[in-house]
């Protein structure tokens, strides 16, 4: 069925083009809370009449909120608003994982899948400043939001700056928090690498995803106040529930 709404303000003199001028006013709608995430849009002929434009400016204009994430197309149905997905920042922040997570009012629950003791290989004993040899903590946990699985991350720390940590109960705790309460390991930065990558077999099971699904993988090396490394880490991360946010200033 046709709108008889009355044609929208879209300013033919001006120097955006009508279909930028038009992707702003259905993104505004967006924002505003005036088109609801998984509510229709508009269909095209709707848009074409509302706005008295071309159907092309109309194309144009839904493709560049396709590509922005802000709808989706559904074949034979038509566009509709995507999901509010939360915006992760512990890529670009020392907050850690489980701190940026529970900042977005998600229940978030973590498993340890395994603690062992191990000696460092030479690339691990430069990364973290130690000698080659030296015993470390390896730590597998498992990050859960609302019930999913989010986040499998295998961690390495010199356990001689650690000790006893093995006595620590870290099911559904920061372990950032654990070392400033309990070592006085302050984190004052990072390198971190991101790629997307295949999990293997056993990391998919765990993450509930298909092998070919791809997913984001991150490698960090943290260090404290001192400029100290004390954190070695290989994160894979589910990115089809959410988007990562990096603030560049």
């Amino acid at each position: 069925m046709q709108s008889s709404a009355a044609p929208g303000s879209l300013d033919r003199y001006a120097d955006a083009p009508l279909w930028q001028q038009l992707s702003s006013a259905l993104r505004e709608e967006i924002d505003e809370g005036r088109l609801l995430p998984d509510q229709a849009l508009p269909s095209e002929s709707e848009l074409i009449n509302r706005y008295g434009v071309s159907r092309t400016v109309v194309r144009e204009a839904l493709a560049d909120l396709v590509r922005a994430g802000l709808i989706y197309k559904v074949r034979a149905r038509g566009s509709f608003v995507s999901p509010r997905r939360p915006e992760l920042k512990f890529v670009g922040s020392m907050m850690g994982s489980s701190a940026d997570l529970e900042a977005t009012g998600r229940i978030i629950t973590t498993r340890v899948i395994n603690f062992e003791t191990d000696a460092a290989d030479a690339k691990l004993a430069e990364e973290l400043q130690i000698t080659v040899g030296e015993p470390v903590i390896r730590l597998r946990r498992l990050r859960f939001v609302d019930t999913a699985p989010w986040l499998l991350v295998d961690t390495v720390l010199p356990e001689r700056r650690f000790p006893n940590l093995a006595r620590a109960n870290l099911e559904n705790q920061s372990l950032y928090d654990h070392l400033r309460r309990h070592y006085g390991v302050h984190p004052s930065g990072a390198d971190r690498w991101i790629s997307a990558v295949n999990p293997s077999v056993e990391d998919a099971e765990l993450l509930q995803l298909r092998p070919e699904d791809p997913i984001l993988a991150i490698d960090s090396i943290a260090w404290d106040a001192q400029g100290v490394p004390f954190e070695r880490y290989h994160a894979l991360h589910r990115s089809d529930g959410n988007r990562f946010y990096l603030g560049i200033r």
